[in-house]
């Protein structure tokens, strides 16, 4: 049966648990032997591997983080030989060192795997024609994607990022009915097919999006214009790339892996492990990997997992969509500010569009916060009244929400500049 097949997914969670103290206790005896930094990590907290038994165990170990991928860089964090290493990716390096990632054979084929898992679970089949909107390169979203369309057996379009007409003429011209790219840009693909004349003639239904978070206001803007159900998909580069966790078609909650991933959610400021339900941050074992096995990698993102069975059949915990991430935060004034609280009550009020930009400044030495948000063509036409109205509406709800009052600036529809991949919506002034 293929690993991807729902029957993998409905093991009992008492042989589920077998099957992760076998493969944990095995990761910890290999990355002490193979992997210096870990054998230390070890040896200073007064561990051996004899002393991880099972999952039980898992607390003992000390976290992993990116910044200890940085420290690693480029290959110290390897439990292979380069020569083994078949695949290298890593990230943008923006803020530092890239974080670098590596791949076996093998690896390859468990990530082609997982990423089949979730698109099966959205609906894809062998019979879709797939195209991909994510730019091929270092970033793993492109070629995980596509080899887990190969698995299934779908038509691949590799239409990478950019030219957005382009891509609508050849979903057009291909008959393509699965997309796959950041929600932000099917939001923007949606605004320019219907520019276009094209969104009604386009046979797209599923639509695969990650590598942001967005909202259900977002979600249900995206499926009107595109006329698709939208799933989303969850993954980190440090962990495997896509494929660590999906939506099924009930959409109410990712699957997680946890044949392949130990998942806990832990207080981000204590470490402390919070009970099931709860929001904090996902921190990930990778149980499976062989180039590159992280143990507790903290991810900083935050969500929370629920164990309650799905309507599917699949039996993994769920976890929520990413509310957002610990490093994401924004201190104004001494007030810690998350942009997705922002965005929820944005999107959360009548007359807005899924469009905006957060702006941070300092003027004369004290921090200021600026939201931009589009507002709908119907009401920016409409007599200053209305706007005042919706102004007054949001400024009090983020207000509430921040425990400050920002400044607030109505603008006209597509003013705000669309994203082709990651849509940059924060603008911090004080970091030049």
């Amino acid at each position: 049966m293929a690993i991807w097949d729902v029957p993998n997914e409905t093991i009992p969670r008492d042989k589920l648990r077998d099957l992760q103290d076998e493969r944990f206790a095995a990761v910890v005896k290999r990355v002490y032997e193979k992997v210096p930094f870990y054998r230390e990590r070890f040896k200073s907290a007064g561990l051996r591997p004899s002393d991880i038994r099972s999952v039980d165990d898992l607390e003992k170990i000390p976290f992993t983080t990116k910044d200890d991928f940085r420290s690693q860089y480029p290959f110290g964090l390897f439990a292979v030989p380069k020569r083994d290493v078949v695949r290298i990716h890593c990230s943008s390096g923006t803020t530092g060192k890239p974080t670098v990632v590596g791949y076996t054979k093998n690896d390859l084929d468990t990530w082609a795997g997982l990423v089949a898992r979730f698109l099966t679970a959205a609906g894809v089949t062998p019979d879709d024609t797939a195209q991909i909107a994510f730019g091929y390169g270092l970033f793993t979203g492109g070629f995980g994607l596509h080899y887990g369309l190969e698995k299934i057996g779908a038509t691949i379009v590799p239409a990478s990022s950019g030219f957005t007409e382009r891509q609508l003429n050849l979903m057009n011209d291909f008959g393509v009915t699965v997309i796959i790219c950041t929600p932000s840009y099917a939001l923007y693909l949606g605004e320019v097919a219907v520019n276009m004349g094209l969104a009604a003639q386009l046979k797209l239904r599923v639509g695969c999006f990650g590598a942001e978070p967005w909202t259900d206001r977002m979600r249900d803007s995206i499926e009107a214009k595109l006329g698709i159900i939208a799933t989303d998909n969850y993954g980190l580069s440090e962990v495997i790339g896509p494929g660590v966790a999906g939506e099924c078609s009930e959409r109410n909650g990712h699957h997680l892996f946890e044949d392949h991933f130990i998942p806990e959610i832990i207080d981000p400021d204590t470490g402390e492990r919070l009970p099931e339900g709860e929001c904090g941050e996902l921190v990930l074992t990778a149980l499976t990997k062989e180039a590159l096995p992280v143990l507790r990698y903290r991810t900083r993102d935050l969500t929370a997992l629920h164990s309650e069975p799905c309507p599917c059949g699949r039996t993994s915990v769920r976890m929520e969509r990413v509310h957002g991430r610990t490093d994401d935060m924004l201190i104004i004034r001494g007030v810690n500010v998350f942009p997705s609280q922002i965005e929820t009550v944005l999107l959360e009020v009548e007359g807005t569009e899924p469009h905006y930009r957060i702006i941070v400044d300092r003027e004369r030495g004290m921090d200021t916060l600026t939201v931009e948000v589009e507002v709908s063509a119907g009401i920016f036409r409409d007599e200053m009244k209305a706007m005042v109205a919706l102004e007054e509406a949001l400024l009090a709800r983020l207000t509430n929400t921040l425990g400050m009052r920002p400044k607030l600036r109505l603008v006209e529809p597509k003013s705000i500049t669309r994203s082709e991949g990651k849509a940059k919506r924060v603008i911090d002034m004080r970091k030049g």
